[in-house]
């Protein structure tokens, strides 16, 4: 256990005090092992004195807890472009739902598993969380030894790889308690972004393990096996090393506040459009590259096989970082929009070269994409502060009290934002399986995303725009 104790000299003079007998304070009972009591990270005397320690040490295995998760979400992405070889027959159809449905659970546990949390504690949730990684990876590598698997049972098995997407708005809404406001955007930016690489080393790291056990029983479920034990250390690492707080707890009311505001649902097409195309894009990337470039699809890099379709996950998850920076410096309005227009520029002419097999022209748009994907999606997670700001004080303003304040509001709204937004791995898979299956071609459903662009473009500007004139604020 691990207690806060408010010495003599009151609480400014908050000292961490090793795990052991609880100290004898007033308002100090026994907690279970590794729960901390009385957490204030705005505190600077508790902060210097090592609690920043404390929290940069749940940071770093937060971070590897959700790069597991995300691997793990990925996974089905490019497995799904060794199925066929393996000898399992599956239309176009049903490959784009194995693709997608891991996003389509992710999105909705998200939602669940933010307040998890506060119910059960950081660590305690991390260990079960990681815990259940294991489920989608052995189901995976024990499903993908017999071709004649039904598709009922590889989809119920893809659903579970799903586990792995909620995980990021656990581990998001953990790490917001540990660090002061000052340092919050920093600390969940690194968060995050540790999150989206594993997206990109699932893309990199599983066609390298299938052929190196190629010729044996276990190439193909060594896609599965081989996170295995990476998952065994993250939950022991947990269980050592994180901490529960017994001041995380959700708020129930700003949820359920922030469910009435317009702007809620104006920024969740926003993330859909920005991460909704950083997680979708970068789910059904492999199998477009193994369609359209099939003697691109992977590179031998001695007795390893290489695909360079984790280019674009990895391109997408270095950039977010710069969206927020761009954001803060120029206003996220300005940023999302310009992402927006690339996003949308990118793929029409995606769509108007796909046909010309240059693979060359496929990678160096797709990766443009990827690029103003994830820059969108960071300048987009930093206007929500700044818009729920502006409509708690209009609140004040019409004397309405009884709101909950712009910070709890803005929490409460990225959490929803993040599970909304989520969906778009989702719908993106889908969209372009339907394009291939009822048009033979992918160049109908990258349209389909040009004028989804346009049309957030537009109301982005229209909404946001209007509300800085009217305001004076950069949003």
């Amino acid at each position: 256990m691990t207690t806060l104790v408010s010495p003599p000299g009151g609480p400014s003079a908050r000292t961490l005090v090793p795990p052991g007998p609880p100290a004898a304070a007033p308002g100090l009972t026994s907690l279970p092992r590794r729960w901390v009591d009385g957490w204030d990270p705005e505190d600077p005397a508790q902060w210097t004195g090592g609690g920043k320690q404390v929290a940069d040490r749940n940071l770093r295995w937060s971070i590897f807890a959700e790069f597991l998760g995300f691997c793990v979400w990925q996974l089905w992405s490019i497995v799904v472009v060794s199925l066929p070889a393996a000898g399992f027959d599956l239309t176009t159809g049903q490959l784009f739902w194995l693709i997608s449905m891991p996003a389509l659970v992710g999105a909705t546990l998200r939602i669940p598993y933010t307040f998890a949390v506060s119910r059960f504690g950081g660590r305690n949730w991390t260990i079960v969380s990681t815990g259940l990684l294991l489920v989608p990876t052995t189901g995976l590598a024990l499903v993908v030894q017999r071709p004649d698997t039904s598709f009922g049972v590889l989809l119920v098995v893809a659903a579970l790889a799903g586990v792995g997407g909620g995980n990021f708005a656990s581990s998001m809404a953990n790490i917001t308690f540990f660090y002061p406001q000052r340092d919050k955007g920093w600390a969940l930016g690194l968060n995050a972004a540790g999150g989206n690489l594993g997206a990109a080393v699932a893309q990199l790291v599983v066609p390298i393990v299938i052929t190196v056990g190629a010729g044996t029983a276990l190439a193909l479920p060594l896609a599965g096996w081989v996170w295995v034990p990476l998952i065994l250390v993250a939950m022991v690492g947990a269980a050592v090393r994180m901490d529960n707080l017994t001041t995380a707890r959700a708020d129930v009311w700003a949820v359920l506040a922030v469910l009435r505001e317009p702007h809620l649902w104006v920024m969740s097409l926003l993330y859909v459009a920005t991460f909704g195309s950083f997680i979708g894009f970068a789910g059904v990337f492999p199998k477009l590259v193994a369609d359209q470039f099939p003697q691109f699809s992977a590179f031998q890099v001695g007795s390893a096989s290489l695909s360079l379709a984790f280019l674009g996950a990895l391109v997408g998850s270095l950039s977010r970082p710069f969206g927020g920076r761009l954001a803060d410096r120029f206003g996220g309005t300005v940023v999302t929009m310009g992402s927006l227009s690339v996003l949308a520029l990118g793929a029409l002419a995606v769509s108007r070269t796909i046909e010309l097999a240059t693979f060359p022209v496929f990678l160096g748009l797709f990766l443009v994409i990827f690029a103003a994907a994830g820059i969108g999606n960071g300048s987009t997670y930093r206007m929500v502060p700044t818009i729920f700001a502006l409509r708690a004080g209009e609140r004040e303003a019409h004397h309405r009290p009884g709101d909950v304040g712009a910070q709890r509001a803005a929490s409460a709204a990225l959490g929803l934002i993040s599970a909304v937004g989520a969906y778009g791995g989702f719908l993106i898979p889908q969209a372009l399986g339907r394009s291939q299956t009822v048009y033979g071609t992918y160049e109908v459903g990258l349209l389909w995303f040009v004028a989804a662009y346009a049309v957030i473009l537009a109301v982005t500007g229209g909404v946001y725009l209007r509300m800085s004139r009217r305001t004076g604020v950069r949003i």
